[in-house]
């Protein structure tokens, strides 16, 4: 187990796997279990899962981040949809230490049109349960991150459930990792 972190200040936080937001109070005991992508999975003292994003890392100790894509910055020209999936695999499940592409969540993202403000991008992705409270975090997070892509100008994200998920569906390096090889 990691060392333990007291929270320095209250922050923002979802509990996981419920997807509730809540606020991780100041003096909080915490231990790292892993940062993935913009956010870490803490475990509290009582054994309860949150997750906390990166811009407030300061409460954990560490340096506060603010997420941006810096390579899509200096990008001239036109936003192509291989820069898209690389964007999308900096969003991590954060109860899976694997991003939501290897894991096998997204069944396609494509530039389906533009306005003269930029791209229009249609998102269909699934989760590895109907029932997961992650859900709606996770799709806010492709819808988040994507919109902030320069030359994006509208992000569309469909939750489908057919074909349903199955472990077959992950990366061979994302079973690797999770030692399920």
């Amino acid at each position: 187990m990691s060392a333990a972190i007291t929270l320095s200040r209250d922050c923002p936080a979802i509990q996981i796997p419920y997807g509730n937001s809540l606020t991780a109070r100041e003096g909080t005991i915490v231990y790292m279990v892993h940062k993935l992508g913009d956010a870490y999975t803490v475990r509290t003292s009582q054994g309860y899962l949150m997750r906390i994003d990166s811009k407030d890392g300061d409460a954990l100790g560490q340096e506060a981040e603010a997420p941006a894509p810096q390579a899509l910055q200096q990008r001239t020209g036109p936003v192509t949809e291989a820069e898209l999936w690389d964007v999308l695999r900096t969003c991590y499940d954060p109860e899976i230490p694997a991003n939501i592409v290897d894991i096998g969540l997204i069944y396609s993202c494509t530039i389906t049109g533009s306005d003269e403000a930029g791209a229009h991008v249609d998102v269909v992705m699934t989760l590895t349960a109907p029932g997961c409270g992650m859900g709606q975090v996770l799709q806010d997070d492709v819808e988040r991150k994507l919109s902030a892509v320069p030359g994006v100008s509208r992000v569309r994200v469909e939750l489908v459930f057919d074909p349903p998920w199955d472990m077959a569906m992950m990366s061979e390096s994302a079973r690797l990792d999770l030692g399920m090889m």
